[in-house]
């Protein structure tokens, strides 16, 4: 188990299209190197945009399902699956924290772990030995309440619990549909100002990119797949540098630029 002078790592990772889980692209290799350097680890606790509630839920699942809360793909896709067990005792350590954190929260011992979860892990952590819940996305949060809540999620990383934010660090899927096949000028230039936002530390600017990062509202139509980088921004330590996880674009438009904090130093 992580200790107090070893944190566990927080993780920002754009899952992009459910393909993702069968077309590993830039990304797929780095994390899975990334996760054979993952030590002392004692579950997994993923932020998705694809589980969104009233007020905050706990997935406490003992044996989550692989859900596939997606249509209109390849059949591979619907034969894969994610054998990774849940963690209920955790999950209710984890509801109490945010109870006292002052979110309104209940557990859900039904949920299954949605494509935001189990495709990136599929690369991360392909052999599924640890256990993984996810914590939702309140209807209601915007930046500033992501934050908070992944500030309120940071002290189980002294408890050796993984916190990853899987988004999307751009994510317009009426233009996605279209196919397009170069990378997208407007993707390159709103990815290049969010690493450049992370990399300062400059989470006000994070907060308030709707108005001061180029072509944000063309990145994100809505907001849901961009709130996890904030969650994670909010899990880190404030004195922790990035790593900046290069996932390059795909389809066109859907940016792939992952962020690590508290790596240990061979990983960088």
């Amino acid at each position: 188990m992580a200790t107090d002078t070893r944190l566990a790592p927080v993780l920002f990772i754009s899952h992009g299209a459910p393909t993702f889980a069968l077309e590993p692209g830039l990304l797929g290799p780095q994390l899975t190197a990334l996760g054979t350097q993952l030590a002392d680890i004692r579950a997994v606790l993923v932020v998705s945009p694809h589980w969104q509630t009233r007020g905050v839920k706990v997935m406490a699942t003992a044996q989550p399902e692989t859900v596939h809360d997606f249509g209109g793909f390849a059949s591979a896709l619907y034969d894969l699956h994610y054998p990774a067990a849940g963690h209920p005792a955790l999950a209710a350590e984890v509801a109490d924290l945010l109870a006292e954190a002052g979110w309104p929260v209940a557990l859900d011992g039904q949920r299954g772990l949605d494509h935001g979860a189990w495709v990136p892990l599929r690369h991360l952590l392909p052999d599924a030995q640890l256990p993984v819940f996810q914590v939702s996305l309140p209807h209601d949060l915007d930046t500033a309440g992501a934050l908070r809540l992944g500030q309120a999620l940071a002290p189980l990383r002294a408890r050796g619990v993984l916190v990853v934010g899987s988004g999307s660090m751009t994510h317009n899927l009426y233009e996605f549909r279209q196919g397009q096949a170069a990378a997208a000028g407007y993707a390159v230039e709103f990815t290049h100002w969010i690493r450049q936002a992370v990399n300062g530390n400059a989470v006000d600017k994070l907060v308030d990119y709707r108005t001061l990062a180029p072509h944000a509202q063309r990145a994100h139509p809505t907001e849901e797949h961009y709130l996890p980088l904030l969650v994670a921004m909010g899990a880190r330590s404030g004195d922790e540098p990035a790593h900046v996880i290069d996932g390059g674009i795909t389809n066109g438009v859907l940016s792939m630029e992952s962020y690590a904090w508290g790596l240990p130093a061979t990983s960088h």
